[in-house]
């Protein structure tokens, strides 16, 4: 099927051949794990568990009623040895529970599902319970997806498989190594959405993971979408665009347009979650840059500190190193190696000393437009950033500050070095709050 190229975008170096060729390793276990009460978009958890308790591998303990949540469980089996704010790689204290890790683990208890014959409901439920939430960094519960609101029809179903962002591998490699979970996750998800069609998009930069689905896909309502290698291809609102034609109104979702868009590695959870009950306690996380020793792509169980992965693949060769959680373009800079994998860490990008730059100056806008002419929402950083900087939030929300996605375009071709998406980040809060006064 032909796919439409969206305006503006960039092609940025790939540097993925670190680790694009290197299998999944299991990562060894750490002495402690860190399982932070909030790893979604939604309400936090509550601690199900209290200090001195032992706890066993895939056990829930933290949980709540609200409806856009979902729980957490032990990763490992050990004694809840603290239950305090701890580091998160956003930044924030965050409420987590620590469990001390016993040498000698419990064997985890999985069940043995008809998946054939699973009701609609029964698998929501178990997806819920899993605790499964987007895996390509949004993190979003995905339970709560698979609800639509009243009114808001399904009809097709996107996996995303692009993995447009720069030096990670770990959806890649997963494609390679588990086509066929993800294509049975995928057939279920195509079950409790109630559609036909579902398209797995992956970018041509990526030949063999497309032929090893072709080979194993069995299903013709699931059609492989060989995708335009650029950045930000991922996108949810690129990916509608290419694939369906249709655009996702300005403060819209998906479901607005009639689709729902899920991670490779979400729908292997999903089919893990529903044909196993496992939980949502390990991912694969791509541990690479141009200054780690001996850079992997690690299956890691959730909360292991991020220091632990540096030190399974022989540590940081040149100082000042920059870590970054998640792509280089919109993953966050790291204070601190004590912040845990949560399930949204797709990445750990150790960047050397010339690419390590710490409090840069940048210059005023020059209005070369540079930005304009990348920003693939068609929008004008130059002019919000401008907004943004002197405090003028009535003005940066008349300018859609709020559509921007965050890809980092701007900031990536700026000649003045202009940190755009940070001063966005720093203003969409007050937009939101401007408009709830308005109310």
């Amino acid at each position: 099927m032909q796919v439409k190229q969206f305006i503006g975008g960039i092609h940025v170096p790939h540097y993925k051949s670190f680790t694009e060729h290197r299998p999944t390793k299991e990562a060894s276990l750490p002495k402690e794990i860190v399982i932070p009460l909030s790893q979604h978009t939604g309400a936090p958890n509550l601690p199900l568990v209290k200090v001195g308790d032992r706890v066993r591998a895939g056990q829930m303990i933290g949980a709540t009623d609200k409806l856009v949540s979902a729980p957490v469980h032990a990763s490992l089996s050990g004694t809840v040895s603290a239950i305090e704010p701890r580091p998160c790689f956003t930044g924030d204290m965050l409420e987590s529970i620590v469990i001390a890790v016993d040498e000698s683990q419990d064997k985890l208890e999985l069940a043995d599902i008809d998946v054939d014959h699973i009701s609609k409901e029964d698998a929501v439920k178990a997806v819920r319970e899993a605790g499964i939430v987007g895996m390509g960094g949004a993190a979003f519960p995905t339970a709560v997806k698979l609800s639509p609101p009243p009114g808001k029809t399904i009809d097709a179903l996107l996996v995303n498989g692009c993995e447009c962002e720069p030096f990670l591998t770990c959806d890649h490699r997963l494609m390679l190594e588990r086509p066929v979970e993800l294509l049975q996750g995928t057939k279920l998800l195509m079950r409790m959405l109630g559609v036909d069609n579902a398209y797995i998009c992956i970018e041509d930069n990526k030949d063999d993971a497309i032929e090893t689905l072709r080979q194993k896909n069995d299903d013709p309502k699931i059609v492989l979408m060989r995708m335009p290698t650029k950045y930000p291809q991922g996108s949810e609102k690129h990916l509608v665009k290419a694939v369906l034609d249709r655009e996702i109104p300005s403060g819209g979702l998906p479901f607005d347009v009639g689709t729902l868009i899920q991670n490779v590695g979400t729908c292997v959870a999903v089919y893990e979650a529903v044909r196993y009950k496992k939980p949502l306690i390990d991912r694969i996380v791509t541990v690479t840059g141009q200054s780690i020793k001996d850079p992997q792509n690690l299956l890691v169980k959730i909360g292991t500190p991020l220091s632990h992965l540096i030190a399974e693949c022989g540590g940081i060769t040149s100082y000042p190193a920059k870590v970054v959680v998640g792509g280089p373009m919109t993953g966050k800079a790291q204070q601190t190696l004590d912040a845990p994998v949560v399930k949204g860490t797709t990445g750990v990008v150790v960047l050397p000393p010339e690419l390590a730059l710490e409090d840069m100056e940048y210059l005023d806008c020059v209005r070369c437009c540079k930005c304009v002419e990348h920003c693939p929402m068609m929008l004008y950083p130059n002019q919000i950033s401008i907004f943004c900087e002197a405090g003028m939030v009535e003005e940066a929300d008349a300018w859609n500050t709020m559509d921007c996605v965050e890809c980092g375009i701007c900031s990536y071709v700026c000649p003045s070095s202009r940190p755009i998406v940070r001063m966005v980040q720093r203003t969409k809060p007050l937009i939101q709050e401007l408009r709830s006064k308005k109310k």
